[in-house]
């Protein structure tokens, strides 16, 4: 196979070496977005543009590759939230090699005259506005990465709805084009108004309490974070994996951005929704049978503003058929079909993949101990006994919750 050239065009083919220019020249095969191939329709090789099913194109380019010099053109960096980990993914870094060149946060960053060393990068595209919440309280610069949905004008929305009055915010529009341009604006003058297509924002944030007046009311939205008390989801009577459990849970499930992970017997959504946090650019598919359940794991989702998050409203297993393969599971629910559930999970489960099951019941506790060893997957099981501090007179006592037994199981061959 000869290896792929994945070169960056930094914002414009005017940022280009002469090396990666001489690879472009020499290419049998031009690969990327449209609008990248779009410097090149002049170009002789053939053309093949990587839209909505980026995987499937990766593929059939490295079939090419067995005889044809292909490029890969990328925009900015390559490795900077672009394609080439996923071509390293399944085509094997071998197979692979990397031409960086300016991002868009390099090109913002000197047009503002701002360091960027100890800045903030977001990239919204794609995503849910966890992202963006989870670096608000830090002092210094946020550079975000747009998409259709989270617009410069969608972001200031956002901000405002969250009590970021006084701020301010840059759009740079179409960096490295003719038509660039860069635009100072509050948040007010931002949300109602329409930008290029192509554009990044500067969120440029000092200490964040000095603009709200302090910590207290911060954020007119309650936080997403992990082990958040269950006081912030809306709950069926106090129906929800407790903090301290979730966090053993969230443990035993090793998440890594990009996994496609199942939540069976979703209930609030209280797993799901903080896996977000860690999943990055990965889904979840949230599945719940009971109707009340249901409201109340949408009610949670839109309130935490996780948009990577799916709701299945159906029972399990029977509804699990039509769901993509999972890297990760999570079953909090199943009741009398546990044993039915983790069946149907361990046969759909990826190579690799993880299962982690919470029990009060010893009966599950034992049914799932024997799917599992049934099916040769490595066990790990760990019972959760959790005490917390209540008042009591003029001091404090130990309220015990209900002990919980964590099953994990891994395929032996990881």
């Amino acid at each position: 196979m000869i290896p792929l050239e994945v070169v960056g065009l930094g914002m414009s083919p005017a940022d280009l070496p002469p090396r990666s220019l001489d690879l472009i020249h020499r290419a049998q095969v031009l690969a990327g977005g449209r609008r990248l191939l779009e410097y090149f329709t002049d170009h002789p090789a053939a053309k093949i543009i990587i839209g909505r099913d980026p995987a499937g194109t990766i593929m059939e380019l490295g079939k090419l590759a067995q005889t044809r010099r292909v490029v890969v053109l990328a925009s900015g960096d390559p490795n900077f939230y672009g394609i080439a980990p996923l071509l390293v993914e399944l085509l094997g870094a071998e197979n692979v090699v990397i031409h960086p060149n300016i991002t868009a946060v390099q090109a913002a960053a000197a047009r503002l005259r701002l360091p960027w060393h100890q800045a903030q990068v977001v990239s919204l595209h794609g995503r849910g506005w966890e992202a963006l919440a989870a670096v608000l309280d830090r002092r210094g610069t946020i550079f975000i990465y747009t998409d259709p949905t989270h617009t410069p004008a969608a972001i200031a929305r956002y901000l405002l709805e969250l009590g970021e009055t006084q701020a301010r915010f840059c759009v740079l529009e179409d960096l490295g084009q003719a038509t660039e341009r860069m635009i100072w604006l509050s948040l007010d003058e931002a949300a109602d108004r329409t930008f290029a297509p192509l554009n990044l924002v500067v969120l440029p944030l000092t200490d964040p309490a000095a603009s709200r007046g302090g910590d207290e009311g911060r954020w007119a939205k309650p936080r997403l974070h992990l082990g958040l008390p269950e006081e912030n989801y809306d709950t069926e009577g106090g129906l929800i994996t407790k903090a301290e459990v979730r966090a053993v849970v969230l443990a035993k499930l090793e998440l890594h951005p990009g996994q496609v992970l199942w939540d069976v017997g979703a209930g609030s959504g209280s797993v799901g929704l903080e896996a977000s946090l860690l999943l990055g650019p990965g889904r979840i598919f949230a599945v719940e049978k009971n109707p009340a359940r249901l409201a109340r794991l949408r009610a949670n989702r839109e309130k935490f503003g996780v948009a990577n998050m799916e709701i299945i409203a159906g029972q399990a297993p029977q509804c699990l058929s039509d769901l993509p393969p999972p890297h990760r599971v999570f079953i909090g629910g199943g009741g009398k079909a546990v044993g039915e559930i983790l069946a149907t999970v361990l046969s759909r489960l990826r190579p690799g993949g993880r299962v982690v099951l919470t029990a009060a019941r010893l009966e599950t506790l034992e049914i799932a101990r024997q799917v599992l060893m049934g099916a040769g997957q490595r066990l790990e099981l760990v019972q959760i006994q959790v005490n917390r501090a209540q008042p009591l007179a003029e001091g404090v006592y130990l309220q015990a919750l209900n002990p919980i037994w964590i099953i994990a199981g891994a395929s032996t061959g990881r």
